[in-house]
């Protein structure tokens, strides 16, 4: 599966934005999809993910209660729609596919695609 992710750009503290990842090929819907982030001179950290059901969501501990992950599979799209943004949420945003039984995972490793990145930055 490919994917592509966009909507990336410039927001003020407090704003809100959405990011889209479009995946391609009919298997998209086996898919749990995540979204990772990684800021200059850090590690690429979990942000958020979802079971290829759409079932089980699951967050990280710095956006929870801010961003919500959904996952449409009759469009083969997956969106993390982010309120309350920080200054800290400033990074290159990564959505990820992996082919799991169940739930979601939030290591790196266990993803198999990812798509190209797209640049969020919170300043005013």
């Amino acid at each position: 599966v490919q994917l592509q992710a966009s909507g990336g750009g410039s927001v003020q503290p407090g704003g809100s934005m959405t990011l889209s990842c479009a995946g391609s090929g009919r298997a998209f819907g086996s898919y749990a999809i995540a979204w990772f982030r990684q800021a200059p001179g850090k590690e690429r950290e979990f942000v958020a993910g979802i079971s290829w059901s759409t079932t089980t969501t699951y967050y990280g501990q710095s956006v929870k209660g801010r961003f919500t992950i959904s996952k449409d599979n009759a469009k083969n799209t997956a969106n993390l729609q982010m309120n309350s943004m920080r200054p800290e949420d400033t990074a290159v945003y990564y959505c990820a596919a992996g082919l799991f039984g169940s739930g979601t995972r939030t290591k790196v490793e266990e993803y198999e695609y990812w798509g190209q990145g797209t640049l969020v930055t919170v300043s005013s």
